[in-house]
């Protein structure tokens, strides 16, 4: 089934790192903008990181100079970087396009990694 599949996530201290991982199907990364999405709980969903085709990158204010999003050779492979993280940090994280993906009323929204940030 084709979405996206996200891993990395963990629970961590303020102030340390964690690198997340995208896989994406089929030549998705080559052909959209894509970005790393969170959702905390109670919150909107909120698209932190994205990459053009063209690599041009671009991070919410909440994460400037903190995060940061690279394709893997290949693109087959999407990364977002975080260090110094913060508890508001906390949150499932997900990839996807920029708008998502959607066709035919589907989805391709993958599980998520949770990244926990608390001492």
């Amino acid at each position: 089934q084709e979405r996206f599949v996200e891993s990395g996530g963990g629970l961590v201290q303020p102030g340390e790192s964690l690198r997340l991982s995208c896989a994406a199907f089929g030549t998705i990364f080559s052909s959209f903008t894509s970005g790393w999405y969170r959702q905390a709980p109670g919150s909107q969903r909120e698209l932190v990181a994205t990459i053009a085709i063209n690599g041009t990158t671009n991070l919410a204010d909440s994460v400037k100079d903190r995060f940061f999003i690279s394709m893997g050779r290949g693109k087959k492979l999407m990364y977002l970087q975080m260090n110094y993280l913060k508890s508001d940090d906390t949150a499932v994280y997900r990839c996807n396009t920029v708008p998502p993906l959607e066709k035919d009323g589907k989805n391709y929204w993958g599980q998520g990694t949770q990244v926990t940030v608390s001492s």
